[in-house]
């Protein structure tokens, strides 16, 4: 079962901001109502502390429904309570003007005391709670104006000196300016925490996107020039088949190779793009994650002297990682590491960022590493990849705050990956050279034979 501690780890950074906001603001009408209300019980005559209390208690809640409203609008998940506002603004108003009229009764120094303030709390939470669903800051600054002057004004209208009426008004100016600009800094705190998730998730597509675009340059330099070639010369092959010249052949046989040339660069452009670079991406990693406040620490000295393919399948998983870090975890610190022991080499990655698994995403969270640990499509991709230099990969919690990804590859020079694929790698060029021989003998032949083709074809 739960608790409160995963449930709290298991929101992202800009959920928690919004979630201390709005508990924040919810605890003040249950301040006004402790604050306030329980003194009018033995300062005030009981005749007018219940229907107060009650009346008081009404403010609360309404100011409590205002700012939840208020703070889903600031969202955008639903359109500005006006209302609302307007009807706590009027209550507001109401409330305090009777407080301060039985406070003008004169039912004793104390009565006085307690409605005082009651008068200056409805005032202040009131105003407070209206201002979160306040989008321009000027029309804040007159509803300010217009509580500090009207309370100037209410005790002038009960005979009391203008020293008085201007003490007042002071009071209440300093202490709804106080609530007014923290519900006004509230609200800006949460639009920026969640603008600046926003722009990360921008930042991330726009480089995949950077990605995407710089392959297809490549694959554009790559073969533009040879399709053009190509087509050029099969045109002028067509024109001297149906002439009957030999150079027809010639220039299929032309076309054939420049098609062959082709298909190996753009192996070689997919190749290149595929592999990675363990020590660029070790630096990669650890100024993205800086960018994004997260401490890391990069152990990673002896990755220039690993092999080209041992390489390439550490740097995706310090890729992937990363990038499980960034958009998964809440981490402050992360630290990686990567050494060579035992005839293998040991790559860790372990950030202190545990939360939950959202729909679709990695299990990097506590309670999801146990469930599931590697059934999302990047871990599994990560495996796929280790496998072919035999490596393995370990994901899992490590105590209750941190997360732990240990990628093993063995380097041994018998039966090691580095041997094996170069095996293969060499068997699947003979592979190569054997079928590049027999097309081009092939294709002497069909150079041999193709004037004779082509003159049954025309007779």
């Amino acid at each position: 079962m739960r608790g409160p501690g995963a449930w709290w780890r298991g929101k992202s950074t800009p959920a928690k901001v919004e979630t201390y906001t709005r508990w924040s603001f919810h605890s003040f009408p249950v301040i006004e109502v402790a604050a306030f209300g329980l003194p009018l019980f033995g300062n005030v005559p009981m005749v007018h502390a219940g229907w107060l209390f009650t009346l008081l208690c009404g403010h609360a809640v309404l100011a409590s429904v205002t700012g939840s409203r208020a703070l889903d609008w600031v969202r955008g998940t639903r359109e500005q309570p006006l209302r609302l506002m307007w009807s706590l603004g009027v209550a507001t108003v109401v409330l305090g003007i009777a407080a301060f009229a039985l406070a003008d009764a004169g039912h004793g120094e104390d009565t006085a005391t307690a409605l005082g303030g009651m008068f200056g709390g409805v005032l202040v939470f009131g105003l407070g709670m209206i201002t979160l669903g306040i989008h321009k800051r000027r029309r804040v600054l007159y509803l300010i104006a217009g509580f500090a002057g009207g309370s100037g004004v209410l005790v002038l209208a009960v005979g009391a000196s203008w020293t008085a009426a201007l003490g007042t008004s002071i009071a209440v100016l300093f202490g709804t300016s106080f609530f007014a600009f923290t519900s006004v800094f509230s609200v800006w705190l949460l639009r920026a925490v969640y603008e600046l998730d926003d722009a990360r998730e921008t930042r991330a597509r726009l480089a995949v996107a950077e990605e995407r675009l710089r392959f297809g340059r490549d694959l554009h330099d790559v073969i533009g020039r040879n399709l053009a070639v190509i087509a050029l010369k099969s045109e002028l092959a067509v024109q001297l088949a149906r002439r009957e010249r030999p150079e027809a052949v010639e220039q299929m046989i032309e076309v054939q190779r420049i098609a062959q040339e082709s298909q190996r660069e753009v192996r070689e452009v997919v190749r290149g793009y595929r592999e990675a670079d363990l020590g660029v991406e070790l630096a990669g990693a650890q100024g993205v994650l800086a960018a994004a406040g997260i401490d890391c620490s990069v152990d990673g000295a002896v990755a220039a002297g690993l092999p080209g393919e041992v390489q390439s399948a550490l740097a995706w998983v310090v890729r992937e990682t990363t990038t499980n870090v960034l958009r998964h975890g809440n981490a402050v610190q992360c630290a990686v590491g990567l050494r060579v022991m035992e005839g293998q080499v040991v790559l860790t990655v372990e950030n202190d960022g545990i939360r939950a698994v959202g729909e679709g995403e990695e299990p990097v969270g506590d309670e999801g590493a146990r469930r599931s640990v590697g059934a999302g499509s990047g871990l599994a991709g990560l495996r796929e990849r280790l496998a072919v230099v035999d490596g393995t990969l370990e994901a899992g919690p490590v105590g209750a705050e941190a997360f732990r990804v240990v990628a093993r590859v063995p380097l041994g020079s018998t039966g090691s990956p580095r041997t094996s694929k170069a095996t293969g790698a060499a068997g699947s060029a003979g592979s190569e050279a054997a079928s590049g021989a027999a097309s081009g003998s092939a294709s002497r032949s069909a150079a041999a034979a193709g004037p004779a083709v082509v003159r049954e074809s025309a007779s």
